[in-house]
């Protein structure tokens, strides 16, 4: 990868459905951790939960971002996401589009003047 390529990442989580994928996409793009949330409904995940073998159907999502926003997406996913241990994989993007990654880092970029933090 170039120094002149934006260092851009791809998250993958799957949430119960795609009413709470969507929930969280929307949280996500909406608090600039996330340029982009891809839902991809209806996946199959076979898993080992607690001793068990299970079997669920969950919407994927994959999540674009910048690398610095890694930390606090984590930390935020967790915080809204129902599962207990959700998957929070990463992805490094060798390369893309120029005009793509510009967007992506804008997108994500706090804007000047802005406070960041959630009020609590």
């Amino acid at each position: 990868m170039s120094d002149s390529i934006p260092s851009a990442r791809i998250v993958l989580t799957t949430a119960p459905g795609p009413d709470e994928a969507a929930s969280l996409a929307r949280a996500l793009v909406d608090e600039r951790l996330a340029a982009c949330a891809t839902l991809i409904p209806a996946v199959q995940s076979i898993y080992r939960w607690q001793g068990e073998v299970e079997s669920s159907t969950e919407t994927l999502l994959l999540i674009k971002t910048s690398t610095d926003k890694l930390l606090a997406l984590e930390t935020r996913l967790h915080e809204l996401h129902a599962y207990q241990v959700p998957e929070f994989l990463v992805l490094e993007v060798e390369s893309g589009s120029h005009a793509y990654l510009d967007w992506l880092h804008a997108s994500v970029k706090t804007p000047a003047g802005t406070v960041t933090g959630t009020a609590g």
